[in-house]
């Protein structure tokens, strides 16, 4: 799977599926389930490291996990989370570690925001860096919304949103992870773009799902 063929399953109306994977061995048994693109999420902390949040995750971590799943894979399309702290910073910080994953083997990197990190993600793309962005609850930001909680739920969020999902696709991400947010907002925004939007927890409308595997 390539980036290009994830876009073109969009427009066959063909859904997606993604899982997530964090070493040599799952990403083989994955990928013989039939299993086409892989996330390296920075979940690892939680489902592999125990811990309460993503938010301790570090780059290096990130990075050796990705380089396992990289080199296991055979087919699957490999997208690789950017940790925390590791793109909000500074423009130049973020597109340096979206290429450092890169150079471990992903073919794409994923970050969460809108608006906020439209810069980044037009940085990265005007370099050849493709990435994926992540809107409504996103872990990251967990402390700000007190706990995990669907987003998007009143108007006014509901707008923002999807005013957040055009822009993303504007600086040029190839697909958006829509999570916790109510089926009939994923599927307004998910018909309103060109590009994939994975739901989880968002609902049946997505162009595709992920699945956060043990």
């Amino acid at each position: 799977m390539t980036g290009p063929e994830f876009q073109k399953r969009k427009r066959e109306h063909k859904k997606i599926v993604v899982v997530t994977a964090y070493d040599a061995l799952f990403t083989r048994i994955v990928e013989e389930a039939g299993m086409e693109v892989i996330l390296v999420g920075d979940s690892l902390g939680v489902v592999v490291q125990g811990k309460k949040d993503t938010l301790s995750v570090t780059m290096e971590e990130m990075l050796y996990h990705t380089r396992l799943v990289a080199g296991a894979a055979q087919r699957a399309l490999v997208i690789a989370d950017m940790p925390f702290l590791s793109y909000q910073v500074s423009v130049d910080e973020a597109v340096r570690n979206a290429g450092r994953f890169l150079q471990v083997g992903a073919a794409a990197v994923k970050l969460e925001g809108g608006a906020a990190v439209v810069d980044r993600v037009q940085a990265m793309t005007r370099f050849g860096l493709p990435v994926m962005g992540h809107l409504g609850m996103t872990p990251q930001s967990v402390h700000r919304y007190g706990g995990y909680k669907v987003q998007g739920k009143e108007r006014e969020k509901a707008e923002a949103l999807l005013a957040d999902a055009k822009a993303l696709e504007a600086a040029g991400a190839f697909a958006i992870v829509l999570e916790a947010v109510p089926a009939n907002l994923a599927r307004t925004i998910s018909e309103a773009l060109t590009i994939p939007t994975i739901g989880i927890g968002a609902g049946p409308h997505c162009d595709g799902q992920v699945l956060v595997l043990y």
